[in-house]
């Protein structure tokens, strides 16, 4: 393996930037990434737990003004409900210029970079007005504190998050022999929505060795799995389904329903070697190429299995190999790493960001995304957004991207810098003699920024 500093910032970081200097070796990045959090410290989002308690006030301040028995008490409490509506709406947009701030001025782009692939790859969101503004805050919570430690450690985290549970509809779900569910007379049922992630897209994969039997009984396991009124996890053995549940021919439970009969479960689904080879695929794929090379497939696969999922291990194997470093950029950025590359690029600092009144902040920095393919925070699915370089190159996005490329630096930045130095700014020594040809020949520096941003070399990692 031999280190490259240039696409180690752009390939596992968040890019080159005149304002902060690439790492200079492996061990470099992997110490950033096990020592202190300066980018969460420097520019908080919220915690999972303080974002929700916004839930429950927001559905008494709903209810509240629908019941009002005059039009003195209506108006208050609309107004109230407004309000908290309007601080919601203003916190999402806070939060989602917080990770671009981070992505813009961190000297440690694999953590942000991470974070980005596991809160995917666990995709939870709102589907409520109420809880639309809480993907940033769960990435906060439930995935960047594990980034380092092993896989069951962050498997256990997602599927006891509220939001997870809220998003696959599993507060609800009841065994069906439970005595909730006598007592409710089969007004709930049992939902196999986590169950069926949980196998399919989160551990053993789509291709992996379970049956439908597996994800019913491994349901009726999760059932017991809920929220409290305030939206806090809660694990409730009266919805629980009575007696043992058999996954991948393993027994759990049996007797008094217990927690750690499902925290048991996730601890085996995460050692299982389906998983260890998803695992390897998804993060090969996504920081190399559509198609891994296979080597480097099976290496982290057997760094997975032998250390029992202990991530930071493998994401080590990542950086050792050979294949990791192939010096042909592949992986089209998706949008939000496209915007906050170009932003760190040009070397805009917090004031430029930060300082932008909330309009022009979603103007610029989040309307964008969606005509580019990625309406933020929402993705189309439990299985997060698209892997696939098709996905992000049609005609439509690359024309969304280019317009972006065009307006929104003169926005940003004035004077926009010597467009040649930009250039070898952007991409260190992948600026090749195409790139430096459009930005020397452009009819204006606007002109030229843009197209070095559209390039095919920039947009790539």
């Amino acid at each position: 393996m031999q280190f490259d500093s240039d696409l180690a910032a752009i390939r596992f970081g968040c890019g080159l930037s005149p304002r902060v200097a690439a790492p200079t070796s492996v061990t470099e990045m992997l110490t950033r990434l096990q020592g202190p959090d300066e980018m969460a410290r420097r520019f908080p989002i919220a915690s999972l737990e303080e974002a929700s308690a916004t839930v429950p006030e927001y559905r008494r301040l709903n209810r509240q003004r629908r019941q009002a028995e005059d039009a003195a008490a209506q108006s208050e409490a609309e107004q109230a409900f407004k309000a908290l509506r309007r601080k919601n709406v203003q916190d999402r947009l806070r939060w989602h210029g917080q990770r671009l701030l981070r992505q813009v001025n961190t000297r440690d782009g694999l953590r942000e970079r991470l974070t980005l692939f596991w809160a995917d790859h666990f995709t939870a969101q709102g589907k409520s007005p109420a809880t639309r503004m809480l993907a940033a805050p769960y990435a906060e919570s439930v995935i960047r504190p594990h980034l380092t430690g092993r896989f069951e450690e962050m498997l256990i985290a997602v599927v006891t998050s509220p939001l997870m549970l809220h998003y696959l509809d599993q507060n609800r779900s009841t065994g069906p022999g439970s005595p909730a569910a006598k007592q409710r007379k089969g007004r709930d049922g049992l939902n196999e929505n986590l169950a069926r992630e949980v196998l399919e897209l989160h551990t053993l994969g789509v291709d992996g060795p379970y049956s439908q039997t597996d994800v019913r009984e491994l349901a009726e396991l999760f059932t017991g799995l809920g929220l409290t009124r305030d939206n806090q996890f809660v694990f409730r053995p009266r919805m629980a389904e009575p007696g043992a549940e058999t996954v991948l021919g393993q027994s759990y439970g049996g007797g008094r329903a217990r927690l750690e009969q499902v925290l048991e479960a996730l601890r085996d689904l995460a050692r299982h070697p389906a998983t260890a080879r998803h695992i390897a695929w998804k993060l090969a794929v996504h920081f190399t190429a559509d198609k891994p090379d296979p080597d480097l497939v099976e290496q982290l696969a057997a760094r997975y299995q032998s250390t029992d999922g202990d991530l930071l291990a493998v994401y080590q194997a990542l950086l050792e190999h050979p294949a990791a470093w192939a010096p042909k950029l592949a992986n089209v950025k998706p949008p939000f790493d496209y915007v906050a590359s170009a932003c760190r690029a040009l070397g805009l600092n917090e004031d430029q960001i930060a300082g932008l009144r909330p309009g022009q902040q979603r103007r610029l920095f989040l309307t964008p995304l969606t005509p580019m393919g990625q309406r933020w925070g929402f993705s189309n699915g439990p299985d997060g957004w698209p892997e696939e370089d098709s996905a992000w190159i049609t005609p439509a996005a690359l024309a969304a991207r280019l317009r972006w490329a065009l307006a929104a630096p003169r926005q940003l930045t004035e004077p926009l810098p010597d467009p040649r130095q930009f250039a070898a700014t952007a991409l260190g020594h992948f600026a090749d003699a195409r790139v430096q040809f459009a930005a020397g020949a452009a009819e204006t520096r606007a002109e030229a920024i843009g197209l070095v941003l559209s390039a095919p070399a920039f947009q790539r990692r």
